[in-house]
């Protein structure tokens, strides 16, 4: 729950306004109001207009969680980062569909979204304006000689890294501008997967030496998490370049496991309660905060739309995971659930609605009413995660507790994802099953209490993609992997309502990438749809 104040009162023209008039670029004659001709000259609105650009990811805009947004066409909500990534993510995947009808959310366990998307084009539109508002940062910033100017730089180009990595992994081929492109009415190029992916790797690697050493000031981005993306971009790098990385990834994950900055944590649920800012594990998160960071997506999505009323056939109560009321959304499937738990040593039992005989304590989900998704409308049909928690570890109410807002971070990387990505990396590369197989191990030995563990003694890939459902799920990169194994689209994997059958059908391989949204194809004649769409 550690935020980022940002009381930001920076207007950052270039990424905002635009004029052919000369007489509008002008030096303020106040010079207690900050714009960006005299950014670099306040240290202070430096600082806070750089929570600004991590405060994009969090909540909707700059006049909180019921003002304006930062982007139109969608309820404020709806349109956070956090939120749209999880959604894309998640929701078209096995791992999780919502019962409400909302617009056009169904479409997406359905497989049947269109250009035309409004969660998409919220997605895209996010990312864009994420980066537009780095680029305005960086320019501002650039060749300034004080060392912790030069870290504020980097960390705007991280984020905008961040920012891109999403859209090569969604759209592919995205509008591209930099901060090289300086301000004014124009209409931006489109850029090709490898070159976005050429241009993101040469990024991270120029800026890890200037960001702070690992651990120096969670939730900030650290030399750890450059290498982390870095590790994610190499892992999935034939998916967008068609040539893989496999040992770019094993490298850079092996920096953030070799650091000593973190340590994988034995409290599984710590990282995804309200006190998650105290876990050795957390790398990089997207801090919210029930008080100072209020915001309808992120955690406070997660928890409240996973949660209905609680009682027999409906999950835990909303008190149970530290709130006042649920939303009665998301949940997840019986496929997905054969993946998180031996249902064959483990069956649906009444008796044991939490799982509690499971040893995995990774597994933390709520039988509903009905195991099988009859009617995706229907929010007891499924199984309830409840991974996430507004409590912290120990049951304790939250800091800064608030009945509508969260105070639970959102995790982007985790020490655990370094050595699954290592282990998948190796098992690629190599073949080596010895040395994948001792980094499964190791984490999967604080996943089981003592009495409860026992070391494999073989692994495949099948395998590492089933570790990383147990591990990360809920955590935004379940399609992304999905996508990699080659079973998001295709006939090797089904899951309910996957290709708008219940029992689950193959869908249209150009659905490995999102379409870009139709308001930006209309509006921008450099820019061409992906294929299929």
């Amino acid at each position: 729950m550690k935020y980022i104040k940002f009381i930001v009162f920076v207007i950052l023209t270039g990424a905002f306004f635009s004029s052919c008039v000369k007489d509008l670029d002008v030096t303020p004659l106040d010079k207690n109001t900050i714009v960006s001709s005299n950014l670099s000259d306040n240290p202070d609105a430096l600082e806070q207009t750089l929570a600004k650009l991590y405060a994009s990811f969090a909540i909707p805009g700059q006049d909180g969680v019921n003002g304006a947004s930062d982007i139109s066409g969608i309820d404020a909500g709806f349109g956070v980062y956090s939120r749209a990534l999880w959604m894309l993510q998640e929701l078209t995947t096995d791992e999780a569909l919502c019962a409400w009808n909302d617009q056009t959310i169904k479409d997406f366990h359905w497989h049947t979204w269109s250009p035309t998307d409004v969660f998409n084009n919220a997605m895209y539109s996010r990312i864009i304006y994420s980066v537009t508002i780095c680029n305005e940062f960086i320019r501002n910033t650039a060749g300034n000689s004080d060392e912790t100017v030069q870290q504020y730089n980097a960390e705007a180009r991280f984020l905008r890294a961040l920012a891109y990595f999403h859209a090569i992994d969604m759209y592919g081929n995205p509008a591209f501008i930099t901060e090289e492109d300086g301000i004014g009415s124009f209409l931006p190029k489109q850029t090709t997967r490898t070159e976005l992916f050429d241009f993101i790797e040469s990024e991270l690697l120029d800026i890890e030496t200037k960001l702070g050493e690992p651990g120096f000031m969670y939730p900030r981005a650290d030399k750890a998490a450059a290498w982390m993306l870095l590790a994610r971009l190499y892992l999935n790098a034939g998916v967008y370049t068609g040539t893989p990385e496999w040992t770019g990834c094993i490298d850079y994950s092996t920096k953030v496991i070799n650091s000593g900055a973190y340590e994988l944590d034995s409290d599984y649920q710590r990282m995804f309660s309200s006190d998650n800012h105290t876990s050795p594990e957390m790398i990089f998160a997207i801090a919210y905060d029930g008080v100072y960071t209020q915001s309808y997506g992120g955690t406070t999505y997660i928890i409240h739309a996973a949660t209905g009323n609680g009682g027999e056939g409906n999950g835990v109560y909303p008190a149970d995971v530290g709130t006042e009321g649920g939303w009665g959304g998301n949940r997840s499937t019986k496929q997905f659930i054969n993946v998180l738990v031996d249902t064959l040593a483990y069956p649906m039992n009444i008796a044991d609605p939490l799982y509690n005989s499971v040893p995995d304590n990774r597994v933390l989900i709520s039988l509903l009413t009905n195991w099988d998704i009859q009617n995706v409308g229907t929010f007891t049909d499924g199984i309830q995660i409840r991974k996430f928690t507004n409590l912290k570890s120990d049951g304790s109410q939250a800091d800064n507790y608030h009945s509508d807002h969260m105070s639970t971070d959102f995790p982007i990387f985790r020490l655990a994802d370094a050595y699954l990505m290592r282990a998948e990396a190796t098992l690629r590369n190599s073949g080596s099953v010895g040395s994948a197989l001792s980094d499964i191990n190791t984490l999967r030995e604080y996943r089981f209490d003592p009495a409860d563990y026992t070391a494999l003694t073989s692994i495949d890939l099948d395998f590492i993609l089933d570790e990383r459902g147990r591990e990360l799920y809920w955590e935004a990169v379940r399609r992304t992997d999905l996508i990699r194994f080659g079973k998001f689209t295709t006939s090797d994997y089904l899951w309910a309502w996957k290709g708008n059958t219940m029992e689950g059908q193959a869908s249209g391989s150009f659905r490995n990438l999102f379409p870009i949204p139709a308001s930006e194809i209309a509006a921008n004649p450099n820019i061409k749809q992906n294929d299929g769409y």
